[in-house]
């Protein structure tokens, strides 16, 4: 599946049933959903599939706990319904992972198991595992780096953790594979209009060339996360905004700091919020934030106070307090929360998680919000829209039970390329039949040069970027060390894609700006 190969449909090809823009995972969603139906399906992203939210998640694919206790219950049951299926289809990305609240007060222990038990209850058949109270002396043998002193016992829970953009990029391969097309560095730039003002096209611009097209689409579907506002303006220009950004932040330490493979949940912070340790990749993941912003950017910047506040709020628990030398790597992502009305509370964790869509005058629909967890259902959503509205041919939708691209079973997750699912076997026959990319981009880690070909090879990755942030997740474990990897992932690109010494030299470059955004000084 090569950029420049499926770039040429575009030329070929001028006309879609369905045109979505945006590559995160509400949009890929419905661009697998779209595809699976026999839809004509071309979904366009003006940076790399997941650059977004989409890859700076909490890694959990989950019910939502907290929102029991707010008393969503129809948010919870929704989404502990996808996560089963979630589980199910991807089950070499999306794995159950034991979620452990050390109780420090007489009363917690109760409190808490009778709460889970009614979050395993609403699972139903769809549940990972059943949530029983622990005596102090289990929960240390599970997470050995709490707090020892004071704690009463504690309660486990199930829950699901996965790789984000692994799954972004497998859900390209998915659409791929049903006959759909995923660009990314493509820009929607305009709409098409008939005479009485409904959308029949897209105006595009190929990012890295340059090169401009215009597609004629029955059904345009905008799926821009924090930047819907922007493509609905150029819709309806007096429109008003259907969005507030706010910005979680996640920090990456050793896995010492837990010591186990269990993961830790913090029922509640200093500011109501809830926080999570996860063990990811051999690391564990902190976080997280909610800090309403004004402003999306591409490139977000974790703020001094929301690093402080994390290590604080972890400091708590753990008997080693993490500092900020500690951190291995900092990420931001920016929440498309539904704008607030006036019935909601003014702070962001009280704005609806629910996704909303949105239909146009033109026809354009828009939706937003929502969270990972419930991608193919909002996909689902969409594309029933997009029948009823757009008068596409009525077809049920196929992806509840469909297995997702790379679909195995068994995985050894104990090496990092688990990930990779039914993949793993090409890239090891990659290896073997050129008889070279064995080697390891960095000591301290298993990204080999064999994950670098096969990302530009099939899956469309454009820049060290695209490698290391996105498809072998280095930037998100330790900025330090991707910063170190960049020159041989950028030569091994060049020679790839067909590149010059210069793109090569300012490639590194590039990398090594972004990733210092990683860094906590």
């Amino acid at each position: 599946m090569k950029r420049k190969e499926v770039l040429s449909s575009l030329d070929t090809k001028k006309e879609y049933d369905v045109v979505i823009i945006g590559g995160g995972a509400t949009g890929l969603g419905v661009a697998v959903d779209a595809a699976s139906r026999g839809f004509r399906t071309i979904l366009v992203e003006q940076h790399d599939f997941a650059k977004g939210t989409s890859s700076r998640s909490t890694k959990l694919v989950h019910g939502g706990v907290r929102y029991l206790g707010q008393g969503d219950v129809k948010l919870v049951v929704e989404a502990l319904r996808e996560r089963g299926r979630m589980r199910k289809n991807a089950p070499h990305l999306v794995k159950d992972m034991r979620f452990i609240i050390g109780n420090y007060k007489w009363w917690e222990r109760s409190f808490y198991t009778i709460g889970l038990t009614c979050y395993d209850l609403l699972a139903g058949k769809m549940g990972l595992g059943r949530s029983l109270p622990m005596t102090a002396k289990k929960v240390m043998k599970e997470i050995p780096g709490l707090k020892k002193r004071n704690m009463k016992g504690g309660v486990v829970y199930h829950d699901g953790q996965f790789d984000d953009s692994r799954l972004a990029i497998s859900l390209v391969q998915t659409a791929y594979d049903k006959g759909g097309v995923c660009l990314n560095y493509v820009k929607a730039t305009g709409f098409l209009k008939k005479a009485d003002g409904k959308i029949s096209g897209v105006e595009l611009v190929d990012m890295l060339s340059g090169k401009e097209y215009s597609v004629k689409a029955k059904s345009v579907i905008n799926a821009t996360g924090v930047f819907v506002d922007d493509l609905m303006k150029l819709d309806m220009p007096d429109g008003q905004k259907k969005v507030r950004p706010s910005q979680g932040v996640h920090l990456v330490v050793n896995k010492e700091f837990l010591g186990g493979k269990s993961a830790l949940m913090i029922p509640k912070t200093d500011d109501g919020r809830v926080l999570f340790g996860v063990p990811w990749h051999d690391k564990v993941v902190l976080g997280t934030t909610d800090t309403p912003l004004d402003v999306a950017d591409m490139e977000p910047r974790a703020l001094k106070e929301e690093v402080d506040f994390i290590l604080n709020q972890a400091g708590q628990y753990l008997a080693k307090q993490p500092k900020r030398s500690d951190v291995l790597s900092v990420f931001a992502g920016l929440r498309p929360l539904a704008a607030p009305t006036k019935n909601d509370g003014q702070k962001t964790k009280e704005i609806s998680r629910s996704h909303k869509l949105y239909k146009s005058k033109s026809g354009l629909i828009t939706i937003t919000g929502g969270k990972w967890t419930t991608y193919r259902e909002m996909a689902e959503e969409v594309v029933d829209e997009a029948i009823k509205t757009c008068k596409l041919p009525a077809k049920k939708c196929v992806t509840a039970d469909m297995k997702i691209h790379g679909y195995s079973k068994r995985v050894d997750e104990s090496k990092w390329d688990y990930v990779y699912g039914s993949d793993i076997e090409k890239i090891n026959m990659l290896v073997k039949e050129e008889g070279k990319y064995d080697v390891l981009l960095h000591p301290d880690y298993t990204f080999r040069e064999a994950h670098v070909v096969w990302a530009a090879r099939e899956e469309m990755a454009q820049t060290v970027e695209d490698v290391l942030a996105r498809r072998v997740r280095a930037l998100f474990l330790d900025a330090r060390a991707a910063i170190e990897m960049a020159p041989r992932v950028a030569a091994i690109l060049a020679k790839e894609l067909n590149k010059s010494d210069e793109w090569e030299a300012q490639q590194i470059v590039e990398f090594s700006e972004v990733a210092k955004g990683y860094f906590v000084s």
